[in-house]
């Protein structure tokens, strides 16, 4: 699909037109992606970059990349503790926490 978007002349001096299409696609990425519209993969797609121009647009903007309920992350540590104890010292030493 194409969109056209009318962009006054005034507004690309130092710009190229294609420059302005590609930052105004990573804009859009972004945007959904901070709504849950796109994953990480689908916004890398829809922007034309890789991961890591991505991640790095993310970290520009402060938008989050991982969205993880601290206390999901709790309890998925205090689980791999308890794992690690359990395996014995001759494994991992001692991971008393």
């Amino acid at each position: 699909m194409e969109v056209v978007v009318q962009v006054p002349d005034q507004y690309l001096l130092d710009i190229s037109a294609g420059e302005l299409a590609s930052k105004l696609k990573l804009s859009a990425a972004l945007l959904m992606f901070r709504a849950g519209k796109f994953s990480a993969g689908a916004a890398c797609e829809f922007a034309g970059v890789d991961r890591y121009t991505f991640l790095e647009a993310c970290r520009q903007h402060r938008i989050d990349v991982v969205d993880y309920d601290p206390d999901e992350l709790e309890a998925d540590f205090a689980g791999l503790i308890q794992r690690a104890n359990s395996c014995g010292p001759e494994i991992f030493g001692s991971v008393i926490v």
